[in-house]
């Protein structure tokens, strides 16, 4: 369990942690990738939505 510990240290020291300035620009990139995915999504529902309740409703001659 010891060596587990040394080599997992040694290894977290090998490792290029990202700078403040990078994980706030990758942050604000997956916000916006989310917001404009959301969006899209939410547009092409209701348009289906739409398109299913025109067709129901044409089909029934009301």
């Amino acid at each position: 369990m010891l060596k587990f510990i040394k080599e997992t240290r040694s290894e977290f020291r090998k490792v290029i942690w990202p700078s403040k300035e990078e994980v706030l620009n990758s942050t604000v990139v997956v916000l916006w990738a989310t917001v404009l995915i959301s969006v899209f999504l939410f547009l092409t529902d209701w348009a289906f939505n739409s398109l299913f309740q025109f067709v129901v409703h044409a089909g029934t001659g009301s």
